[in-house]
């Protein structure tokens, strides 16, 4: 298996590892569900999702870090990619989410977002986490929320989103490690 360079992070449920190449088909498979690829891209092609894909891999050997590709410890499938995340003109250091439409409701982007915002504060040592949230998009505000962050209101994202409608969650590391578990 060739996988990015990075970490490979465990919860009770979860591994959280740097993107690697035979995760394409549960990101093509995510990216071309129309509901689950709403907001985070919209629908792709699974050429498009591999370019994705791709990006996020650079991103580990570029920056450091990139999402991490989420895999069930139960099954060894793919069920999303979740974690640290910053591109050119981003409007702070996101930790963000998206999970294929059957690892919802199961509470596995608040477990595998606690595990990145973690490392994301203590190896990455960033001061704050964001999340770029559609104002329409409920269940990841409830995330948002339940990781203990709050919305700080619009804010406009970089091309090609430039026109979408998209507010900032967030937190500062005082308040993450602060906080009641």
């Amino acid at each position: 298996m060739t996988v990015a360079p990075g970490p490979t992070l465990q919860t009770a449920r979860l591994i959280l590892r740097p993107t690697a190449a035979e995760d394409l088909d549960g990101w093509a498979q995510l990216m071309a569900d129309v509901e689950a690829a709403q907001y985070i891209g919209g629908y792709q092609t699974r050429e498009a999702a591999w370019r994705g894909m791709a990006s996020m891999a650079g991103s580990w050997a570029l920056n450091g870090f990139g999402m991490f590709s989420l895999i069930a410890r139960d099954t060894g499938l793919w069920v999303g990619r979740i974690g640290p995340w910053r591109p050119e003109g981003w409007p702070g250091t996101e930790v963000g989410w998206g999970l294929l439409r059957s690892a919802w409701g199961k509470g596995y982007a608040v477990e595998a977002a606690e595990a990145a915002i973690d490392w994301a504060f203590d190896a990455l040592g960033w001061d704050e986490v964001i999340h770029c949230i559609h104002p329409e998009n409920t269940p990841s505000q409830q995330v948002a929320a339940r990781l203990g962050s709050r919305n700080r209101g619009p804010h406009p994202l970089p091309a090609p989103y430039q026109d979408l409608p998209n507010e900032v969650w967030g937190q500062t590391k005082a308040e993450w490690k602060g906080r009641s578990s």
